[in-house]
């Protein structure tokens, strides 16, 4: 399994296609027959008892890999009804594939608003491919609503029906596939948003494309992986001290919020600083000292208090359970203008929001309601296209970003963006965005790159969540929960 993933845009897999064709020599109906082979064969690899087909083709070459594979389970013994939106495919190769259909004995269903799917084991859908740029309306959406109301899982053919795959927005009505097949290459919108979830899982069929072909273009992101963590996350020499792994101040913890600041430093850590302060209110003192020893909490109440704190410091993690009363804007002005190196998140982020300054190096973590904010938007925006949503606030910032949520992404001046390939619905609860500040801030003193830091930070996060929940389950799973994992997965 490959560490890091490259991803690709629509227009780059284009020009993979017509490269393959000109100078790979690949007809272009020998590729579509080859992704209809290959949907094929993952059909079967995870449906084996599957015997009734129901396939949804469109009238693009999308539509006539459907048409091909419609045909090969028809030679292999299946039951297969093929249902249609509109006139027959008009455009080669799906011209050529739908007429070998029916040359085959094979007919097609035009499907009637209304009407349900007949009964199958699986659903090809087939309808819709990378060209699509507006949202279905008709005839065609009615069939993706009905295709999501039947009770057989669905096998999506390169992208799920009614999903933008540059930036895994669905325009309107999309499908929600069990299972992907991506042809060629990998397309980003499959990995973030809603595409992490409409796609399912995503396998990818290269057809036999050569790898020079398939990766001649820079990809537009790279998605990392567990193996990503071996490369970075080296043994540490026989002689280490804790001088050498940097020094993590914590600052946060207005009145009432203890809790969070307290994530924040257990979890920087459990990754490996070598000192970690705590500059908080007077009355988070003695909890933070009897619950977690090894961090060095203090009262911190005034400029002067905290400037002395910063002085020494490697990397503030500025932010959690910061609050934003007048002690909060004094502690966040002041760590601002120490220009020690920062992550900074939640009501660090409310702050910045308020009053936007320029930052020294800053790695800025929100979830999609704290980038809206920084962007004087909406949250409905940001998720449209998250990769872009990720660039404007490096451009507006000039930091590196951690732009959280389903498929998290990490992007940075003059870097190819990173998905972290981790993470589950379980992460949706208080706490988790403290332990992930305190983790980068302790990759980052360290000695790790900042934007490196961050990648990985969000990608070790994301693991130990995943291996909490594997022991307990997502429902129920608490920021805390992280802290052994963290701990075995920060020494692969």
């Amino acid at each position: 399994m490959e560490a890091s993933v490259p991803l690709y845009r629509c227009e780059d897999l284009r020009v993979f296609e017509a490269q393959a064709m000109t100078h790979d020599a690949i007809d272009a109906y020998a590729l579509m027959g080859r992704a209809a082979a290959a949907s094929f064969a993952s059909l079967k690899r995870h449906w084996p008892t599957a015997r009734r087909l129901c396939v949804a083709c469109g009238p693009g070459n999308n539509g006539g890999d459907g048409f091909v594979l419609a045909r090969l389970a028809r030679m292999a013994g299946m039951w297969v009804e093929v249902v249609t939106v509109g006139d027959e495919p008009q455009v080669e190769p799906a011209r050529r594939a739908y007429a070998h259909w029916r040359e085959s004995g094979g007919c097609e269903h035009r499907f009637q608003i209304g009407e349900a799917l007949p009964q199958a084991d699986v659903i090809v859908d087939a309808l819709l491919g990378i060209g699509m740029s507006r949202a279905p309306s008709g005839a065609l959406a009615a069939l993706i609503d009905a295709i999501n109301a039947a009770s057989a899982p669905v096998l999506a053919l390169d992208v799920p029906s009614g999903l933008a795959a540059d930036s895994g927005h669905a325009l309107g009505v999309a499908v929600q596939a069990a299972r992907t097949v991506s042809f060629i290459a990998h397309k980003r919108g499959l990995f973030t948003g809603r595409g992490r979830v409409l796609a399912g899982e995503v396998e990818l069929a290269t057809l036999d494309v050569p790898i020079e072909t398939r990766h001649s273009r820079s990809p537009s992101a790279l998605r990392w992986r567990a193996g990503k963590l071996r490369e970075i996350l080296l043994p540490r020499a026989r002689d280490a001290h804790k001088g050498r792994h940097g020094r993590v101040l914590a600052i946060g913890g207005d009145q009432g919020y203890g809790g969070a600041i307290r994530l924040c430093a257990e979890a920087a850590l459990r990754t490996g600083a070598g000192l970690v302060s705590v500059a908080t209110r007077a009355e988070h003192v003695a909890p933070l000292l009897t619950a977690r020893p090894e961090a060095m909490s203090q009262s911190v109440e005034d400029a002067g208090a905290l400037r002395a704190l910063a002085e020494p410091a490697d990397v503030l993690a500025l932010g959690p359970g910061l609050g934003r009363s007048e002690w909060s804007r004094q502690m966040f002005d002041t760590a601002i203008e120490s220009q020690v190196p920062a992550v900074i998140d939640a009501d660090g982020l409310n702050l910045l929001a308020d009053a936007a300054r320029p930052l020294n190096a800053s790695v800025l973590t929100p979830h999609p309601g704290e980038a809206a904010r920084l962007l004087c938007c909406d949250v409905a925006s940001i998720e449209a296209d998250r990769f872009a949503a990720a660039q404007a606030l490096v451009q507006r910032f000039d930091a590196v970003v951690v732009l959280k949520g389903v498929g998290t992404i990490v992007a940075a001046p003059d870097e190819t963006p990173v998905v972290i390939g981790a993470g589950n619905p379980g992460m949706a609860s208080g706490g988790m965005g403290d332990v992930l500040t305190g983790v980068i801030a302790a990759l980052w003193a360290q000695g790790l790159p900042a934007y490196t830091a961050a990648c990985a930070g969000a990608l070790l996060h994301s693991m130990a969540a995943d291996a909490a929940a594997r022991e307990g389950g997502e429902r129920g799973l608490l920021a805390s929960d992280l802290f052994p994992h963290l701990h075995r997965l920060a020494n692969p």
